[in-house]
């Protein structure tokens, strides 16, 4: 665990291995299906090019949000309600992933993930936020999830603005001593 800035938002970094459309929205199966399709070469397919990158996966109550981990970019956003599954590989502990309905079209993806040592963690926080903001959205009715993007971008690139000025803090110390 990486980053925790307050109770609902949380961070990891994990490789991520793709996203493979699906025909199902969930079930064992499917990632097993999942995996074996990213080992076949596919020179259309660019999102199974770009695998195996380093990214950090923001957990939040409105959603998954999947980030370049050097540049913070935001390659993917699933928000909770989207999300029907989520498992650990059966033959492959390290290897977990989760299935999400694309929000304009009627058809799934899946997520896939590598981490060493997490992977069990991240399933079961993934698990938790759902159940939470499922309760939540009965609570308060939900909330509008462009706003909710708005938010994550702006605490992200806060984040990365204080990092930026530490950095730069000390190396204008260091310049007038």
């Amino acid at each position: 665990m990486s980053d925790i800035e307050d109770e609902s938002d949380i961070s990891f970094t994990v490789k991520f291995l793709g996203r493979v459309e699906v025909v199902r929205s969930s079930g064992q199966q499917i990632l097993e299906e999942a995996v074996q399709s990213l080992k076949m070469p596919d020179r259309f397919n660019s999102e199974k090019a770009a695998k195996k990158s380093k990214v950090l996966i923001f957990l939040s109550m409105s959603g998954i949000d999947i980030l370049e981990y050097k540049t913070k970019f935001l390659l993917y956003s699933c928000p909770l309600p989207t999300v029907s599954f989520c498992a650990v590989l059966r033959d492959s502990p390290k290897v977990f992933g989760f299935i999400a309905q694309h929000p304009a079209a009627d058809m799934y993806h899946c997520y896939l993930f590598q981490s060493q040592k997490l992977a069990p963690v991240l399933v079961s926080a993934i698990g938790d936020a759902f159940r939470a903001s499922k309760k939540e959205q009965n609570v308060r009715g939900g909330r509008d999830l462009v706003v909710e993007a708005l938010r994550h971008k702006n605490k992200v690139l806060q984040r990365e603005n204080d990092e930026l000025r530490k950095k730069l803090g000390g190396h204008i110390y260091e310049a007038m001593s």
